[in-house]
Parts: C-alpha cells; structure tokens; sequence
C-alpha cells in the first residue's frame, strides 16, 4: 500500500515539473506569439521591396547605396514643391518609384542626381535649402511616400517610363511628337488645371536678331519672319521654317533654351521677342495639372491613370520580382 502511495507521489512531481511549471513562465507576448510563415506572404513581399538599395552617383562622384523609399522622399522634396496637394506629391512618389524601379530593371549602373534622370537631395541637403521649413515640408513629403510605398505604374505588366515635367500649355504631348518613340501610355491629353495653377504659364525672352541667327545657323533678310509649317496634336510647334531652314519644335526650344515648345516669335527692331505656353518637355504628368486635379479633388490614382494612359497599380515585387533577387 505504502509503495503505490510512493509511487503516485512520483507521478504527480513529475507531472508538476514537466507541464505546470513551464506553463507559469510563458509570458503573455508568448502566449500571443504565431508560428512563423513557411513563405513570404505579400504584404512582407512589399517591406523587402521597401528595403531596396537604389546606387546613386551623387555630385561629388561618389555612388551611395540609398533605401528606396528614402531615395523617392529626396527625389519628390527636389521635383515638386511640399506645399502641393497630398494627393499631386502621392502622385509624384509614384512617378519617381516606378521611374527608378524600370532603371533599375535595365541597368546595372547607378543612377544619377540630376535632370538627367530625376534630381536627388538628400535629408542633410534638404536642411540647408529649406532651413526653418524643413520640419512641416519633410513630413507631408515622408507621409505621401509611406502612403504609397512599395506601388509602381505598370502597362501590360511591365514598369512605364514615367516621364514628368512642370506645366503643360494645356495639353500633354505624344511621346512620338517630342522624343520620335511611339509609347502608347505616353498619349496626349488635356491637361486644363495648368493655365490657372502654374504661376509661369506664360513666359517671355527677348534676344538680339544677332544671337537668335547665330545660334540657329541663319542669317535673315529684312522684314523676314519665317512660319509655323505644322502642330502637334498637343498644340506644340512640329516644325518650322525660318530664312529657307527647316527645324523641329524641340530644335527650336533646345538651342534656344526656350521653356516650351508651344512657342510664337516676332521680330522687334533689332530683337526678337519669343513667347511660351508651359514649361518643360510636355510628355507625361504635368506637375502643375496634377495639383491642379488635386485641388479640384482628383485621387492619386486618377492623377496618375489620367496622364498615363492605360496603366495599372501595382507592387514592386509583383511587377519585378526579378529585381528584388538580383539586388
């Protein structure tokens, strides 16, 4: 009888050390804690897209490795200014991060920090410009970022080239009118928020009849003018014709470093007086039209999807996986 007593007494002090005692230790974080994931589930798809590294060979000719998103915070803070709507600098997030999302994607090099593909400054370069402002400007640029982090512009699946400039002259131009290349998202639309959003929708340069010839290669004769031959579909100069040569609109606005090239020209004495609609390439999203669409209560998405015609939303990882392997 003794003996069964014992070895009950046994039982119960193993019972007690292996399941009670471990059972007052967890902890309630324990006790809320889930198994981990046999995969990546989409939405920690979209944080590693966010930890992306983009290579950008900054001014001083040193490449820094930058996170993604605090590389698209730096590109909005240089191209648009903070005090645009939310929804225009949701809107200008999403043009900078697909833009260099497709870089990435066709390019093993760096990205540079300049108009020649999107201006980059970092926090510390912001400090100096912006100085007093910085704190109320930095924020509303950080939180249009995070509101649309991880999302890119897609047509038939792939990253566009989410071409964007400051004011349209009231329409945007077909990407075949202004760079001679048919991309079907990159189609002329109206763009009539601008006129009245963009402070220098009209501009005007005078030059001496002198530079205006040299720089052009010509030499007029007295009284002579020259003459629009043909019109974009957005309203730009297609070509023009002056003392017997013919250029191109995009000529014209080059050489001369017009802001447009919705241009009109009249000779004044010994000067030529040069007047402009819009500023900027006017391919893709107007900057200008785009807050002006925010203004009058347009979403980000129907921002976007209304200067790019046909594209989708879409996350990085879905859109390049590829990418985020590779890098």
């Amino acid at each position: 009888m003794h003996q069964r007593i014992k070895l009950f007494l046994v039982v119960a002090v193993i019972f007690i050390i292996l399941f009670a005692i471990p059972a007052m230790i967890v902890s309630p974080d324990d006790e809320q804690r889930k198994p981990l994931p046999e995969k990546v589930e989409p939405a920690e798809a979209e944080e590693s897209a966010a930890k992306l590294a983009v290579p950008v060979l900054r001014h001083s000719g040193e490449v820094e490795e930058i996170d993604l998103e605090e590389y698209v915070t730096g590109v909005v803070a240089s191209e648009m200014p903070a005090s645009f709507e939310k929804e225009a600098l949701k809107a200008q997030a999403l043009a900078a991060r697909t833009y260099v999302t497709r870089f990435l994607s066709h390019n093993e090099g760096p990205i540079t920090d300049t108009t020649t593909h999107q201006v980059f400054k970092s926090k510390e370069e912001l400090k100096e410009i912006w100085k007093d402002e910085y704190d109320w400007k930095i924020r509303v640029i950080e939180e249009a970022v995070y509101e649309t982090k991880g999302e890119i512009l897609t047509f038939e699946g792939k990253p566009i080239t989410a071409a964007f400039f400051s004011t349209s002259n009231g329409w945007t131009e077909n990407a075949k009118d202004y760079w001679e290349e048919d991309v079907p998202y990159l189609a002329s639309v109206e763009s009539k928020w601008d006129e009245q959003a963009a402070p220098g929708f009209y501009h005007e340069v005078t030059m001496p009849i002198s530079e205006f010839e040299q720089k052009l290669g010509i030499t007029l004769t007295e009284g002579e003018q020259g003459s629009i031959l043909e019109r974009t579909p957005g309203n730009r100069i297609k070509t023009v014709e002056i003392a017997g040569k013919t250029f191109s609109g995009r000529e014209i606005r080059e050489t001369l470093d017009l802001r447009s090239t919705d241009f009109e020209w009249v000779l004044q004495g010994d000067q030529v007086v040069i007047k402009t609609k819009g500023y900027g390439h006017g391919v893709g999203m107007s900057q200008y039209g785009a807050n002006g669409m925010a203004l009058a209560g347009s979403t980000y998405k129907e921002i976007v999807q209304h200067y790019f015609s046909g594209v989708e939303l879409s996350s990085i990882d879905q859109a390049v996986p590829a990418l985020l392997v590779r890098r």
